[in-house]
């Protein structure tokens, strides 16, 4: 694995095109299939053009192909490629359609990128065939890979198709570089994967401290009272879209074990996940805590940012993470987290300092572990403080320099061959 790399300001503005195929980084988290992966793809772009570089997003429109200006110096291009609403597992045959835009695009901007980063998998299927017609770096970011996802499948979840598996082994073998977003990705890359060491990179996301914060008592007990919790309870909040990797049944179980709790589960149904949301109803009706769990659908940041502070605890019962935004974001509000002993959530939660990690899918375990929090005050305040610590140590400006050491390395290694 590459270390860390750091960018030399002295040097020429970099032309950048990031790529994420299948979800606009404008939409907003929680909805649809739009998650933390948005969240990077839009804070690293901001970042970036906040060092002087220009930035181009690219993605597919389900309607005409727009482009439209969302920060200073980053503009989004939505292609319009096969019309219309289209599921995800249908997009692999789009990509091809895709790309070719994404390359007519390419070589028709005044001034010639300088890398193509694509985030996710399908991304790379589109852009690696651009890179290597007109001889762009390519670097890729996979944020979920298909062989961990596979290996932490909920009962009745449907696995990753084999040409996803396929083609995820390829493009490790295939782009300049590769940046993860957590220790736990750079092992299943070299491990699992088979990507060479030497061409991956660690980049792991970041938090807007400014948004996500402490915020005064009167706030938080408003969101609260707006939420029908009382002033007894405890708030206990889960984060994410709706889907069985994300465990959301595990935290509607959990509740069962912890008395005067109330759960909130913010995030939409992932589309084709409707089921698993009406399960988590049925759950809790079986289970007896109707009354105590409400689920919100997916919000806007600053509203996240609100619900987050006001709560007690945040719950991250995930089967899988690449790091896990959510927990970080927590973290920066000053609100402790319990969280899965899996993958990169063992970088974002620091057991035993700014939360829990817990072993395995037991509810009674989990509540123990919520319990042991919100029964200790001062543990609380003492983890909500340390997470807030935690979460300052590193924002978006530290990503975009480590982005940009990427991109001028792979530039360099091309200009040298």
């Amino acid at each position: 694995m590459r270390p860390e790399p750091f960018g030399a300001p002295h040097e020429a503005p970099l032309r950048i095109a990031m790529v994420s195929m299948h979800t606009s980084p404008a939409d907003r988290p929680g909805k649809g299939d739009a998650g933390g992966l948005n969240v990077l793809v839009l804070e690293s772009a901001r970042a970036l053009a906040g060092r002087g570089h220009r930035v181009d997003l690219f993605t597919r429109s389900a309607g005409a192909a727009h482009t439209e200006p969302i920060a200073p110096g980053v503009a989004l291009h939505a292609l319009e490629t096969g019309g219309g609403i289209v599921r995800k597992h249908d997009l692999p045959n789009l990509a091809d359609a895709f790309g070719e835009e994404l390359r007519r695009m390419a070589q028709t901007a005044t001034t010639p990128y300088d890398v193509l980063h694509a985030h996710y998998w399908l991304s790379g299927l589109a852009a690696l065939p651009v890179s290597l017609a007109l001889g762009i770096p390519i670097v890729q970011t996979f944020h979920t890979l298909a062989e961990e996802k596979n290996r932490s499948l909920a009962e009745g979840d449907r696995p990753e198709p084999e040409r996803r598996v396929r083609t995820e082994r390829y493009l490790a073998h295939e782009v300049d570089a590769i940046a993860a977003v957590s220790r736990a990705e750079v092992d299943a890359l070299c491990d699992g994967v088979g990507a060479a060491a030497e061409r991956v990179w660690l980049v792991p996301p970041a938090v807007d401290t400014a948004l996500f914060q402490p915020a005064s008592v009167d706030a938080r007990e408003d969101v609260r009272a707006r939420l029908g919790v009382r002033a007894e309870d405890r708030l206990v909040v889960c984060v994410g879209r709706v889907q069985p990797l994300k465990g959301q049944d595990l935290a509607v179980r959990m509740l069962q074990h912890l008395p005067g709790a109330v759960l909130v589960l913010a995030g939409d149904a992932t589309p084709g996940a409707e089921r698993y949301l009406d399960s988590l109803h049925d759950l809790a009706r079986e289970t007896g805590v109707t009354g105590r769990v409400r689920h919100i659908g997916s919000l806007e940041r600053p509203a996240l940012a609100q619900l987050l502070d006001a709560a007690d605890v945040v719950v991250v019962p995930s089967r899988t993470e690449s790091f896990g935004l959510v927990p970080l974001e927590a973290a920066a509000s000053g609100t402790p987290v319990v969280a899965a002993r899996v993958g990169g959530l063992l970088e974002s939660v620091v057991d035993g300092e700014t939360g829990v990690l817990v072993e395995g899918r037991d509810p009674e375990r989990w509540a123990a572990a919520v319990a042991s929090i919100l029964d200790d005050e001062d543990l609380r305040l003492e983890l909500g403080l340390a997470g807030r610590r935690a979460a300052a140590r590193r924002d978006w400006q530290d990503v975009a320099l480590e982005l940009e050491g990427v991109y001028r390395a792979v530039g360099a290694s091309r200009a040298a061959r």
